[in-house]
């Protein structure tokens, strides 16, 4: 089991659970150094004063807010402390709701909640049951970090999940966004539906992140004096080019369904694909490799038609010359 970065206990009404929080996910993306490109020496951050241009220690760094850019207010740690935040080791429920109701954009980040131990056993089990059964999310409170947060509480096989949420006044309006005065023939809605259901798949598990593969494979033949692997093909499209709205959901109708096997007038359903992994980016390059392979096919065609000529002529030569030879 990963470390726990935080332990506490959930207060659920009367009931005290004991939990761990364990991160939800990892780190797998590749992080580089920066170092001096003559020595390949290391490239540090120093915190220095900018006034005075000497090197700090932690102890000698202080919390302040900046009102404008000549005046700071100072924040010491103590008072911080003081502040009327709830119970430290606490995750305070107080409210559930439908998980429809909880709007995606507003989770920061997710963590386990692993039982602090035997007995918190029943407790947590009750609470996971209860959440099943009643097909709702909690909504909780909790201090983190020298902050109140506001969090949700989910059930996903047999653990509870800590969604981290951010405060409705930290979400910004969209509204400002969307295009204004669009017109849609209806029938390019429905061609945009076929698209959807085309590339339906059932989970997105099989996903891989193709870059940081490549990454990996490029570090290590550079470690081991190998030869960088050969670049990838390029798949971006010309820039400036402009293609009917229609002809494009047209198109990539039909680039999904090559992509996943299945013929112009298969009424095969897209679910049925067996595998989401090359839904994104695939559908398109094989369409460019599909006349190639049509020319390849043809040339061997035409290969064995003009061998089969060649040996029923040779065979014919042959009789010609033994009927000579035997008169």
């Amino acid at each position: 089991m990963p470390r726990p970065l935080w332990t506490g206990a959930i207060s659920f009404g009367l009931v005290t659970i004991p939990i761990k929080v364990i991160s939800a996910s990892e780190d797998r993306a590749i992080h580089f150094h920066q170092f001096h490109l003559s020595d390949m020496g290391r490239v540090r951050t120093r915190k220095v004063c900018d006034l005075d241009g000497e090197e700090l220690s932690q102890d000698e760094i202080g919390k302040g807010y900046e009102i404008t850019k000549d005046e700071t207010v100072p924040v010491t740690d103590e008072e911080l402390d003081q502040m009327p935040l709830p119970t430290a080791k606490a995750i305070e429920i107080v409210s559930f709701v439908d998980a429809a109701g909880i709007d995606p954009v507003r989770i920061a980040d997710s963590y386990y909640l692993a039982s602090g131990g035997q007995v918190a056993a029943k407790p947590y089990t009750l609470l996971r049951q209860a959440l099943e059964r009643s097909e709702k999310v909690a909504v909780a409170k909790f201090a983190w970090h020298g902050r109140e947060r506001l969090g949700m509480l989910q059930v996903r096989d047999e653990a509870i999940v800590l969604h981290v949420l951010h405060w409705p006044d930290e979400i910004r309006s969209p509204e400002s966004l969307a295009p204004k005065d669009v017109e849609l023939d209806e029938n390019e809605i429905e061609q945009a539906v076929q698209l959807t259901e085309t590339m339906a798949a059932d989970d997105i598990s099989g996903f891989r992140d193709h870059y940081r593969e490549a990454l990996e494979q490029l570090i290590e033949a550079k470690s081991e004096g190998k030869e960088t692997p050969e670049p990838a093909e390029d798949t971006e499209r010309e820039s400036g080019q402009v293609m009917d709205l229609m002809a494009a959901l047209n198109a990539s109708v039909e680039a999904a369904k090559e992509s996943r096997g299945t013929d112009e007038g298969d009424a095969t359903d897209a679910t049925d694909a067996t595998d989401a992994t090359d839904a994104t980016v695939h559908p398109m390059r094989s369409r460019r490799k599909a006349p190639a392979k049509k020319t390849a096919a043809k040339r061997t065609a035409a290969k064995k038609t003009a061998a089969k000529k060649a040996t029923a002529k040779k065979t014919a030569a042959t009789r010609s010359q033994q009927k000579r030879s035997a008169s």
